[in-house]
């Protein structure tokens, strides 16, 4: 019997690789009554906030689907080893991995048995009996099936830390050309409801302190990179939308990795330069955290971003009429934007100003990358200050000093934000 579990597991971990969205913060689910697990930390094979790496079984239930999308190693037409596993095969995989400290929850999406409502209630139900029969608290993030009936959706919040529903494509025209069989209202609708049923989550708990709580880590998606002809500008104008629109926690960009030798999709042999999703990802960032707008990181006459520097510092680089700014008298939201210094720092910049002018070793000991954020400064350090250089000057600096770091120990990997 074992053996065909771990054959199942062996097939439907590997299908689901291909899912980037499965980090996970912000959860607050208690562990109360001796249960097992607890997800205040979030859960995955990534970095926390606090810099822990944590761990989930990722798993699809089943790698059958009955749709053709080009870019996906389950469409129908694919011809790959198939699986499914039974509800309970999930829930007794997670418990036993669990208690040998193998993993701290569960990531659970899946391929389209017959119907989206099928699907879904097995989603639903193995959440279920994983809170219910086994008082397990650990994280568990369910993917969210488009198409399924409210109902579902509803239940699944009850017993998920997050939800989620993946886009696919950044643009309506990329879905159909790769996916006519899919509709994007049918995504977009279940993002919106679950949206709508957080917000009132929220009021409820409010006003009654032991109403349910509702998918308490929020929703998150995935758009591949890659796979259709759109630009970052129109990547991140999509992300921007869903973020300000539906209050996403976050979006995932997932470079195409070539699968298929469909006409529609980029050759075999030329899947997305990793650096390309890294950059989205930084500017991602820079929307979320440092106050910046999309046609402020990218523009119609350059739709795509910069791959030999992070989009804050090529800002930095487009704007140098501002800068250098006086680090002991500008305001937080301007110090956020010089290059090599992160919202911690700034903060820190901020809060230890009060007490005393702050010189460059000051900068340093708050942890500012001195090699970027010296072009962008004044302080009380005139040694360290920029000269008049221009633009193209600072940029072959920067990156000079960044290769000479990374050719020792990386062999010259490109060095990221």
């Amino acid at each position: 019997m074992w053996e065909r579990i771990s054959e199942k597991l062996k097939i439907l971990s590997d299908a689901a690789k291909y899912d980037v969205s499965c980090a996970s913060s912000g959860s607050k689910r208690k562990n109360e009554n001796k249960g097992l697990g607890n997800a205040s930390n979030g859960i995955c094979h990534a970095y926390t906030e606090d810099g822990r790496c944590v761990s989930l079984l990722k798993i699809l239930l089943t790698n059958f689907c009955i749709f053709d999308c080009a870019y996906c190693v389950s469409r129908k037409s694919n011809d790959v080893k198939r699986a499914a596993f039974t509800v309970q095969e999930v829930v007794d995989l997670t418990i036993n991995f669990y208690r040998r400290n193998y993993i701290e929850g569960l990531f659970l999406s899946s391929g389209i048995f017959s119907s989206a409502d099928y699907t879904m209630e097995r989603l639903v139900l193995i959440a279920k009996k994983l809170r219910t029969e086994h008082n397990f608290h650990g994280y568990i993030h369910l993917k969210a099936i488009p198409g399924a009936s409210p109902e579902l959706l509803k239940e699944a919040g009850l017993y998920a830390d997050r939800l989620s529903v993946n886009l696919e494509m950044p643009t309506e025209q990329g879905l159909k050309l790769l996916a006519p069989d899919k509709k994007r209202e049918d995504m977009v609708h279940p993002i919106n409801y679950i949206k709508d049923e957080i917000i009132q989550n929220n009021e409820e708990k409010i006003k009654y302190r032991k109403a349910p709580t509702f998918a308490p880590a929020g929703q998150s998606t995935q758009m591949v990179v890659g796979a259709t002809p759109e630009t970052d500008l129109q990547v991140l104008y999509t992300a921007h939308h869903f973020y300000r629109e539906m209050q996403l926690k976050r979006v995932y960009y997932s470079g195409y990795v070539p699968i298929s030798n469909d006409n529609r999709l980029p050759a075999i042999g030329t899947p997305v330069p990793m650096i390309r999703e890294n950059r989205l990802y930084q500017a991602d960032w820079l929307l979320r955290f440092y106050g910046f707008k999309v046609n402020e990181i990218i523009s119609p006459e350059q739709p795509l971003l910069d791959l030999d520097i992070d989009p804050k510092l090529a800002w930095a680089l487009r704007n140098l009429h501002i800068f250098p700014i006086d680090i002991n008298k500008a305001e937080l939201p301007l110090i956020k934007r010089v290059p090599g210094i992160g919202v911690t720092s700034a903060q820190k910049i901020v809060a230890a100003r009060k007490f005393r002018k702050l010189s460059w070793e000051h900068l340093k000991s708050l942890g500012i990358a001195m090699n970027r954020a010296r072009y962008f400064i004044t302080c009380n350090s005139p040694d360290f200050e920029r000269k008049d250089y221009q633009p193209q000057q600072i940029k072959q600096f920067i990156l000079a000093k960044g290769n000479s770091k990374y050719e020792s120990s990386f062999s010259r990997q490109i060095p990221l934000f």
